[in-house]
């Protein structure tokens, strides 16, 4: 119960976090993503095989103390936009944004379900699984949402560098997380966001 608890959690913020990427995108001009059918909290079209289903089930069938997973990303063309730096750079903090607006929410009725120990546990998940989607997205390795942020920033020769990492930025992530950098770098900011919005 509590891995479906965590599931439902999971994938309700990421369509939530992919749906503010889609909706920021047609607020600076681009409507590729509503023209897509996905700025909808419908889960289905949100779904990816490896990433909604797979992983997340091999996960649970292995045990393995981690869990996590994405929906498909909403489908976005920047030269759609307005004006192109601020549109990427909106359009990419809107994901993350969204993620810590979940967090404060599930927070805030963290009080309200301590008589319900499922509601109570949804709602600590709520909380904890935003908050790291939050932190892991901001990582400015390409293809996550912290490399969009800052890459229009950069110089033109340092931007086209950076972008390309993108073919490893996969590879570079993993090797982030497993050699335990990640843990060590986000764990106190976690710890410090856990206590401003769980007081």
């Amino acid at each position: 119960m509590e891995y479906v608890i965590m599931a439902v959690v999971l994938f309700f913020s990421v369509i939530v976090h992919e749906v503010s990427h889609g909706y920021a995108a047609l607020l600076n001009g681009d409507a590729t993503a509503r023209l897509a059918g996905r700025l909808t909290f419908n889960p289905l079209p949100h779904i990816d095989l490896v990433g909604t289903l797979v992983v997340p089930a091999l996960l649970v069938l292995s045990q393995s103390g981690i869990f996590f997973g994405w929906a498909k990303p909403v489908p976005v063309n920047p030269l759609n936009f307005r004006h192109y730096r601020a549109g990427v750079i909106s359009v990419s903090a809107a994901g993350p944004l969204s993620n810590l607006f979940l967090a404060f929410l599930f927070a805030q009725l963290l009080p309200w379900a301590e008589d319900n120990p499922g509601f109570f546990l949804m709602c600590r998940y709520g909380v904890v699984i935003n908050l790291y989607l939050m932190l892991f997205n901001l990582i400015p390795i390409p293809p996550l949402d912290g490399s969009r942020i800052l890459m229009p920033l950069l110089p033109p020769v340092l931007r086209e560098q950076y972008r390309q990492l993108e073919p490893v930025g996969f590879i570079l992530i993993l090797i982030l997380v497993y050699s335990g950098v990640w843990s060590i770098v986000v764990r106190p900011i976690f710890r410090v966001l856990m206590e401003l919005l769980v007081a």
